[in-house]
């Protein structure tokens, strides 16, 4: 990790609280070649959902959530090139349907790439949803799944 890294990372973990899990992870993170342009695709699309940046690590990375970190988007810690997993996929929650629409619709203005369109998917009743790359080509999805 980049020096001072775990210790920004551990000091970050630390603010969340026991009683504030996402789900069965701590954070999830993934990386960047071009932080600039990864912050304010993020900043457009995670607004859309209510997320926010709480964070900036320097030129290493940025942190998102709603009050406690829960998403990273950071520069690889070995120098390497980032990179995207084939076969992988981070799905946000979405407040609402029009959140879904409005996460589409704001990573496709910031170059983000279509992977799904917006609507009703097959596999649960009332599961609404997107899908679309970020500009580093990992998947990214939204779903909301209160009933219409």
């Amino acid at each position: 990790m980049y020096a001072g890294g775990l210790k920004v990372l551990t000091n970050v973990l630390k603010q969340r609280s026991e009683e504030d899990p996402v789900a069965i992870f701590t954070h999830v993170t993934v990386g960047t070649n071009d932080l600039a342009k990864a912050r304010a695709f993020y900043d457009s699309v995670l607004g859309a959902l209510g997320y926010k940046r709480l964070n900036d690590l320097g030129d290493n990375g940025s942190i998102w959530g709603e009050s406690a970190p829960e998403f990273f988007v950071l520069k690889p810690a070995n120098g390497q090139p980032a990179s995207f997993a084939n076969g992988g996929t981070i799905s946000f929650v979405a407040p609402s349907r029009a959140a879904v629409a409005a996460f589409h619709k704001a990573a496709l203005a910031a170059g983000g790439k279509d992977e799904g369109a917006v609507g009703p998917r097959s596999w649960h009743p009332s599961a609404y949803a997107a899908y679309v790359r970020d500009l580093d080509g990992n998947k990214l999805a939204t779903y909301c799944f209160k009933p219409e």
